[in-house]
């Protein structure tokens, strides 16, 4: 295989110095669609083109011009700038090859986003070390998806080189950290006629040269925002005037961690922010609460959820407050096909680098992919989530995670690979 990984090493040291949260993807996502265009592709679909209507989490008009204008300052071209104006981000890239009317139509999903981590300053820490450390303060890709994205282009160059004959499309989709991404661009149309899916994920807690063949244990998860509005008054002065919104968010976030936990399999609840009031004087009239709620399949996600609402109401309608609560990211259970692992294990093994395969393992968390993998399955496709090890010296979601780029190339071949011989083998 003959592809250049110099030139997509600097594709995602490129994307890890401009990381971008979910919806403000802009530089990154002109940056891929600069990469795409000099590929043999058929079609290629950015922004809108790629999107169906249920967008969360988006953020306001003001902060998502901030961000279009640092894309702009970074060099994103005008003119894609303007396809992505409003946080209409992502790309769909389409190739055809050989009889491809008789074959059959592979997908791979990777996600693009970064998160709101400070990166590491430490001599040790290799972005900082060789120049292309995050040059947005305050985020970065302490999760991979700039290997995710890179992982994408290469097996596009891969497959366009190989004998695989049919139709390959590669999802570079936005906002995976909010789990806000999966729904719109499984809504989006381009998956419809999908026969096969793969995901991947860089690390997971396996190193460098260990490969998952079909990665389990997604737990279905439900983020959503409690907005609670009460009645302000004079603390001191005329206290019994007032209806206090934060006590009413307190006694919600108490009373979460009481849902009872359900026989049929592991839930979770969580309150990670909140906030509220303007001084120790005022009784406070607003406060809310972000959390979420998982579930080891989707019904105890629902389950949760639903008992989550009664608890925030509940909590509201004590202290005679209001509580506007809304779903701010969300995605199901999903399991990987079989007979899609069967072909990732079965070619892993051969990939030069890779001394360790492992059939399954245990997520342990939330993955919006589960959107584009159970649309697909309910047409009557398979899916399966890959997991590529690498090694890092941080963990995920820390400020001195980074990858071992000799990853991008297992990536690479693993899945062009599995790609071919799916196309070869139909399983």
């Amino acid at each position: 295989m003959s592809l250049d990984y110099d030139d997509l090493r600097r594709v995602r040291r490129d994307l890890h110095r401009h990381p971008e949260p979910a919806w403000r993807e802009f530089y990154t996502t002109a940056r891929i669609v600069d990469e795409l265009e000099t590929r043999p592709l058929d079609e290629l679909y950015v922004g809108r083109e790629v999107l169906g209507e249920t967008r969360l989490s988006v953020p306001d008009d003001d902060e998502l011009d901030e961000w279009f204008e640092q894309a702009r300052e970074a060099g994103a071209r005008a003119d894609l700038l303007e396809t992505l104006d409003g946080g209409f981000t992502g790309a769909v890239a389409v190739l055809r090859q050989g009889d491809y009317e008789n074959g059959p139509t592979v997908g791979l999903r990777v996600d693009i986003d970064g998160l709101p981590v400070r990166e590491s300053e430490d001599d040790t820490h290799c972005p900082a070390a060789e120049g292309f450390r995050s040059e947005h303060e305050g985020f970065m890709h302490a999760c991979g998806h700039d290997a995710h994205a890179t992982i994408g282009l290469g097996v596009l160059d891969a497959v366009a080189e190989s004998e695989f004959e049919g139709t390959l499309k590669v999802f570079f989709q936005p906002g995976e950290e909010l789990v806000a991404g999966g729904k719109p661009m499984t809504e989006g149309g381009h998956l419809d006629d999908v026969d096969y899916l793969l995901a991947v994920h860089v690390g997971l807690d396996h190193p460098t040269g260990e490969v998952v063949a079909g990665v389990s244990g997604f737990l279905a998860v439900h983020h959503f925002r409690a907005e609670f509005t009460g009645a302000p008054a004079h603390a001191g002065a005329k206290p019994e005037e007032g209806e206090n919104a934060i006590q009413a968010m307190a006694t919600a976030i108490g009373n979460l961690y009481g849902i009872s936990r359900h026989s049929d399999g592991a839930t979770r609840v969580n309150a990670g922010m909140a906030g509220g009031g303007t001084a120790t004087n005022v009784i406070p009239e607003e406060a809310f609460v972000e959390g979420e709620v998982r579930g080891e399949t989707t019904e105890l996600m629902e389950y949760m959820h639903e008992r989550a609402e009664r608890v925030l109401r509940a909590a509201a309608d004590m202290h005679g407050c209001e509580v506007d609560v809304s779903t701010e990211g969300e995605a199901p259970s999903a399991v990987s096909d079989d007979a899609v692992v069967d072909v990732v294990e079965g070619v892993a093994g051969g990939v030069t680098g890779v001394d360790s395969v492992l059939r399954s393992d245990d997520l342990g968390g939330s993955e919006d992919a589960t959107y584009l993998m159970q649309h697909v399955q309910d047409r009557g496709g398979k899916a399966a989530y890959v997991g590529v090890g690498t090694d890092h010296p941080g963990g995920h979601h820390t400020s001195t995670f980074d990858v071992d780029e000799e990853t991008i190339r297992i990536g690479v071949e693993t899945l062009s690979r599995a790609i071919e011989r799916i196309a070869a083998e139909r399983p």
